[in-house]
């Protein structure tokens, strides 16, 4: 979503950093660029003109052109006025009210409100334990409430049963009872739409919301949608008043305009974006972690919430184990390189590392995309078991038969085993250099630089890549989580061209990821093909 303007920034501070010092003609020279960038990923003007005031009335101070690096220190204005123009802290969903909570869904036609509803459902069946009732009161469109009814059963959450005839006040009354009887927490109400905004679907809404009293009232708005998005929740304020915000496709190729705009112009917090087809894909909105992606500081707080969903705890410590061993087959591989397509693929990891947003378009030129992934479990798949466990099997008519079962030819499987052959070496490199071996020792390296000691709840012990060995990071305090990003932007990491301290020392990222080993994310990322080595 904001990939433009991330490159864009990037470039415009980057030139600021690059400097001993700056005039005040540099500074405005400057964000003139910042004003026009934000300007053409479809930023409200207002919002802009205001942001740009706000930094250049503090960038032009006397405290900036005396500091020792003024570039840095204009770069952290840019990325605290971008903190509060997305609203300073995350706002999740309040529930603090009497059971059964009612959550009022609003928008209009085609921007996701019911599969939004369910995912809110499912997140708060699964995270929160609550117990959820879903109503469809849209009476207009064909096979609405049927659409809802399946994604509960989907997702095993219960929703209101269809009684045909009934007008969307009696549904949300009804809906309201039956979560009182039920001994519901939450009751979700899934409004009408309408393909524009007027006077009909406006009474419609104050009418539910006279005679279901929600709680919260959210708007569901298509990012996608740039400057109309604004104008509908603005409207939607105006007329039955929201509480916040839930924008979906955040996935997309949109110019992020709408996420930057809405909650300046509307003064309601983004409470949820939608990432995803998925029922999980549905993340809480937090202000702090955007304008570190925009800035390219990386986000190792959701990398890491990620890794906990996505993990599975058993599997994780029965690779642990095999690692400490020095053993890694096949079959390993094919887990860890799941794992990182679950956690989003590989440009979906390294947009959230600190300083590697920009490797992601260096990597997909050398043919290293997320389907490199896809055409490498393809070829595993097809060997044997005995193949699997044992590579030294696969000689030249073996390598034949795979390559046609898996689509692909022999030079493919080489490089795959070519990259497995140097992970196995450093797994067992890793197993057998004293207590907890090398992982451990660069782990701890990297976790004393951060000043994180043994507080990462064993972080330090033993990243033994995604799938094996992150001990059971669903423990470890939020809070905690938040003090390593801030501790990691201390410490370097989260600067362009800070390099990863305790990781190879890699300036500017991963430049080479041929030579320079990544360990943490599926052992490292040894050798993969098509890179160039590190010179």
């Amino acid at each position: 979503m904001f990939e433009n303007l991330q490159d864009r920034l990037g470039s415009i501070l980057n030139g600021l950093t690059g400097r001993g010092a700056l005039s005040e003609a540099d500074v405005s020279a400057a964000l003139r660029e910042v004003r026009r960038a934000l300007l053409e990923a479809d930023v409200a003007l207002d919002v802009v003109r205001s942001f740009t005031d706000r930094v250049r009335e503090k960038a032009v101070g006397a405290e900036i052109l005396k500091s020792i690096k003024p570039g840095q220190m204009v770069v952290k204005i840019v990325h605290d006025e971008l903190i509060e123009m997305l609203g300073g802290e995350g706002v999740g969903i309040d529930l603090h009210a009497p059971a059964p909570v009612v959550v009022m869904m609003v928008g209009l036609q085609g921007s996701g409100k019911t599969t939004t509803t369910a995912k809110i459902a499912h997140r708060l069946s699964t995270r929160e334990k609550k117990k959820v009732l879903m109503a469809s009161l849209d009476t207009r469109r064909p096979a609405a409430q049927e659409q809802l009814r399946q994604l509960g059963a989907q997702a095993n959450i219960d929703t209101l049963p269809i009684i045909s005839g009934q007008s969307p006040t009696d549904i949300a009354t009804r809906a309201v009872q039956a979560a009182k009887l039920g001994g519901h927490d939450v009751v979700i109400l899934d409004t009408a739409g309408r393909t524009h905004i007027d006077e009909p679907l406006m009474v419609e809404m104050a009418d539910i919301k006279k005679r279901s009293n929600p709680h919260e009232i959210l708007l569901v708005a298509d990012s996608l949608t740039g400057q109309d998005a604004v104008n509908l929740a603005r409207s939607f304020d105006e007329r039955v008043g929201i509480t916040g915000l839930v924008l979906t496709r955040m996935d997309g190729d949109g110019r992020g305009g709408a996420a930057l705009s809405m909650r300046a112009v509307t003064g309601k917090p983004i409470k949820l974006i939608g990432v995803g087809e998925k029922m999980s894909e549905l993340e809480e909105f937090h202000p702090r972690r955007i304008a570190d992606r925009i800035l390219g500081m990386g986000d190792i707080v959701s990398l890491v919430e990620r890794a906990a969903e996505n993990i599975d705890a058993e599997k994780a410590a029965a690779m642990a184990a095999k690692m400490a061993k020095g053993k890694f087959d096949l079959d390993d591989l094919a887990d860890q390189l799941r794992q990182m397509q679950k956690m989003g693929g590989m440009g979906g990891i390294m947009g959230m590392m600190p300083g590697m947003a920009g490797m992601k378009d260096k990597m997909a030129a050398a043919g290293l995309d997320d389907k490199l992934f896809g055409r490498q479990i393809a070829i595993i798949q097809s060997m044997t078991k005995a193949e699997r466990t044992n590579p030294d099997l696969l000689k030249h008519s073996r390598k034949k038969r795979i390559a046609a079962g898996s689509g692909t030819d022999a030079a493919a499987i080489n490089k795959l085993l070519k990259m497995h052959r140097q992970m196995a070496d450093m797994m067992k490199m890793m197993g057998g250099k004293g207590k907890g071996g090398m992982m451990k020792q660069m782990m701890g390296g990297l976790a004393g630089k951060m000043g994180l000691g043994g507080g990462m709840g064993g972080m330090g012990g033993g990243m033994g890549g995604m799938g094996g060995g992150m001990p059971d990071l669903s423990n470890i305090d939020p809070r905690q989580l938040e003090a390593l990003q801030k501790q990691a932007e201390a410490a370097g990491l989260g600067k362009p061209g800070g390099g990863m301290p305790g990781l190879g020392g890699m300036p500017g990222g991963l430049s080479g990821l041929g030579g320079a080993k990544l360990p943490g994310l599926g052992g490292g990322f040894p050798g993969l093909p098509g890179l160039p080595k590190k010179k």
